[in-house]
């Protein structure tokens, strides 16, 4: 099994910064996308940004130059720099990764998630 150990999710007033980590342990093979998720109350779970190995990104519209993943690889970490928050942005933070174990067993795991509340 893998576990994930999420932090740094907080308070913040809007305009201000939080850095989120998420750090992998246990039967780590091959890592391939880690990322982030975030579901506010009675909305669903959306995407906010995702990083291959190489480094390569993708963010959800609502965050682009705003907020900033990256990965680790020696650490099997992910981070997410999110800067200028919005009230909006208020949610449960909850990072993944999918391994790549062959080209078909490609299993996703989730960590317990870490709430981050922006005042306005």
């Amino acid at each position: 099994q893998v576990q994930l150990a999420e932090s740094g999710g907080g308070l913040v007033q809007a305009g201000g910064s939080l850095r989120l980590s998420c750090a992998a342990s246990g039967s780590i093979f091959s890592i391939d996308y880690m990322g982030w998720y975030r579901q506010a109350p009675g909305k669903q779970r959306e995407l906010v940004a995702q990083i291959t190995p190489a480094g390569t990104a993708n963010y959800a519209d609502s965050v682009k130059g705003r907020f900033t993943i990256s990965r680790d690889n020696a650490k099997n970490t992910v981070y997410l720099q999110m800067d200028s928050l919005k009230p909006g942005d208020t949610a449960a933070y909850y990072c993944y990764l999918q391994q790549s174990i062959t080209s078909v067993i490609r299993p996703t795991y989730w960590g317990q998630g870490t709430q981050v509340t922006v005042s306005s």
